[in-house]
């Protein structure tokens, strides 16, 4: 199944060539000690731009809609695995500056099913050689992710979640009481805790990642190979004939295309509505919010299904924190102070001693989720037309699996194997992947 990976490789990539061939090669610069030493040497004055900004052509053999993680990751391996250059990403604002720049950066694969767990796994095998793979430092941290059980029965269940996790070959361990203490000593342990801490599961793999480099790094990697990316450019319609979509209308003017990709993740639903028809998902806004900086506190990513609250702490110290979904359809990029206020409560429960911490600010994302809770990939209606949607609170960490599988219907017409699961089809056919009701805690 994940035959197609590609295969790590020496120098950032480079496949049967050396660092300074291939950079060469791709018409970018490279990025190593060397070249930040010679650029401090010139009063760095020589980077140049990391991505074309070209002015859009009248056709591309595939234009992807939507300039965030999914889209440009899509871009990226259309021109690598299937040798696609004339690719367009069309992005209404700038680069990463819609869902990809507004969540928790957390990156994991314990999820209960196999269909989940093998595309999330993929993710993120994917993101482990990810700098190396697109010469940029995505920020990587395997810091791992502690999942806590507030309850005997919650306990039970995280035991049969784990069993199922570790059968489809993802690396989590069921922990007691005192090895979670072990793990995170700041937890509250106190006797009258509101939250009593059972236990928990850990997946070492799991971690963070830089939001903003992955874009960056994906959209660098995309035009050096050739992609134009066209920022500011808002999709207004599709030229539909006979069924098959040839073109997309825009601010800037009508583009043709061979095919055509839809990766905007909460407005997906807006994007079909213009191309004649429904997808079953709902957007929300999902908030998060960081506290002022700290020192080192907390060595992995904490989550509490009972509170609901999930916190890690960045690179320079801020606590990065995030609660459930908003109650209520929005396609606002905000949230409200009742669900802030619980997310608070929530987390201050979990860790009295970030009771004197300062709130730095806070934020929303907007988010489609499914009724199964699992994303869409795969054709639509519309003949040339498919979709890579519906991920819901898991959009950052399928960036680099999502953008494969789009790649991959977009150049073949056909599913690969990991994404088949996920079609339109199966709200037709009952075969649901239904993670919120299988395992009550993985999703």
């Amino acid at each position: 199944m994940l035959a197609d990976r590609p295969a790590p490789t020496k120098g950032g990539g480079a496949r049967g060539m050396g660092a300074r061939a291939k950079a060469r090669h791709d018409g970018r610069m490279r990025y190593s000690a060397v070249s930040l030493f010679r650029q401090g040497l010139a009063g760095h004055t020589g980077w140049g731009q990391a991505w074309r900004s070209p002015v859009p052509q009248r056709s591309y053999d595939a234009v992807i809609v939507g300039g965030g993680g999914h889209g440009l990751a899509a871009a990226y391996y259309l021109a690598k695995n299937h040798g696609l250059r004339r690719v367009a990403v069309l992005e209404k604002g700038w680069i990463g500056g819609g869902n990809t720049g507004r969540n928790t950066t957390i990156v994991r694969s314990n999820y209960f099913f196999p269909e989940s767990a093998a595309i999330y796994d993929f993710a993120l095998k994917l993101y482990e050689g990810l700098s190396q793979e697109l010469d940029y430092n995505i920020m990587l941290s395997q810091r791992g992710m502690l999942m806590l059980a507030h309850t005997e029965h919650e306990l039970d269940m995280m035991a049969r979640s784990v069993n199922a996790m570790q059968i489809n070959g993802i690396d989590v361990e069921l922990l007691d009481a005192k090895q979670v203490r072990d793990e995170v000593p700041l937890l509250n342990f106190a006797p009258d805790a509101r939250y009593e801490i059972h236990g928990g599961f850990t997946q070492r793999r799991a971690g963070t990642a830089r939001h903003d480099a992955v874009a960056w790094g994906y959209a660098r990697a995309a035009s050096a190979l050739g992609v134009d990316i066209i920022q500011g450019c808002e999709v207004t319609g599709f030229d539909i004939i006979a069924g098959r979509v040839t073109g997309v209308m825009t601010s800037r003017g009508p583009i043709g295309a061979g095919v055509v990709g839809l990766a905007a993740a909460g407005h997906s639903g807006v994007l079909a509505g213009l191309a004649g028809f429904r997808l079953p998902i709902q957007s929300y806004a999902l908030q998060a919010m960081v506290s002022e900086p700290v020192k080192p506190v907390l060595g992995t990513v904490v989550m509490s299904p009972a509170t609901g609250m999930y916190v890690s702490q960045s690179d320079k110290g801020e606590l990065v924190f995030g609660a459930g979904l908003d109650l209520y359809p929005s396609y606002a990029q905000r949230g409200n102070l009742p669900v802030e206020q619980a997310v608070v409560a929530g987390m201050l429960e979990i860790f009295p001693a970030f009771r004197r911490l300062k709130l730095l600010r806070a934020w929303a994302g907007l988010v489609d989720v499914c009724w199964d809770y699992s994303p869409i990939i795969g054709p639509t209606p519309v003949a040339g037309m498919f979709v890579n949607c519906g991920w819901g609170t898991g959009g950052f960490k399928a960036i680099p699996a999502g953008g494969w599988m789009l790649a991959h219907l977009l150049a073949t017409g056909a599913h690969h194997p990991i994404s088949a699961p996920f079609d339109l089809a199966r709200f037709t056919t009952g075969r649901l992947i239904d993670e919120a009701a299988g395992a009550g805690i993985a999703h």
